[in-house]
C-alpha cells in the first residue's frame, strides 16, 4: 500500500495516527504492569537471606524470563485485541498496514521481538518515530503496523 493509498484509506475510514505522547504513556503503563506481574511470579523464588549483591545477581539471572514475558504479553494482546492494556487504557491500537485490522499472530510476534531489539539498542527504534512522518518505530516497520487512535 503506497503512502497515497494509505492516506486515502485513513481519510475514508476516519483513522488518525496516535500521538507519540500517548504511545509513550502506554509504554510506561505496560512496563509497570509487566514489572508487577514479574514480581508476583518470581518474588517468592528469591530467598530472604541474600545480600544486596546476591539479590541483584539473582534478579539479573532472570533477565531472559523478563524478555520472554514481555514478548508473550505484547504478542498476545496485540494479536487478540490490537492493543496492550496500556494502549487500551489510552484508547490507541495497533493495526496492520495490509488490512487495517489487528495484526496476525506472526506479525504480532515479529513486532514484539523487534520491540525488544529496539529497547536493547538504547531505545533508538522508539526514537525513530519522532522523525518518521507515519510515527513508525522499528518494530512497526518490521511488522508492517501503525499505531492509531481507537
Amino acid at each position: 500500500m503506497t503512502n497515497e493509498d494509505l492516506i486515502e484509506k485513513f481519510e475514508s475510514e476516519n483513522i488518525t495516527l496516535a500521538p507519540l505522547q500517548k504511545r509513550a504513556l502506554a509504554y510506561f503503563i505496560d512496563e509497570i504492569l509487566i514489572s508487577v506481574l514479574f514480581a508476583l511470579i518470581y518474588l517468592d523464588q528469591i530467598p530472604d537471606n541474600l545480600s544486596k549483591e546476591e539479590t541483584i545477581n539473582m534478579i539479573n539471572s532472570l533477565f531472559l524470563y523478563v524478555v520472554l514475558l514481555k514478548i508473550i504479553y505484547q504478542t498476545f494482546f496485540v494479536w487478540m485485541y490490537g492493543a496492550t492494556l496500556g494502549k487500551i487504557f489510552l484508547k490507541i491500537k495497533v493495526i496492520s498496514l495490509a488490512d487495517l485490522e489487528n495484526p496476525s499472530l506472526f506479525f504480532a510476534f515479529n513486532r514484539a521481538s523487534f520491540r525488544i531489539i529496539s529497547e536493547s539498542l538504547f531505545y533508538l527504534g522508539f526514537l525513530w518515530a519522532v522523525i518518521n512522518p507515519k510515527r513508525e518505530t522499528w518494530h512497526d516497520k518490521a511488522a508492517r503496523t501503525l499505531v492509531v487512535n481507537a
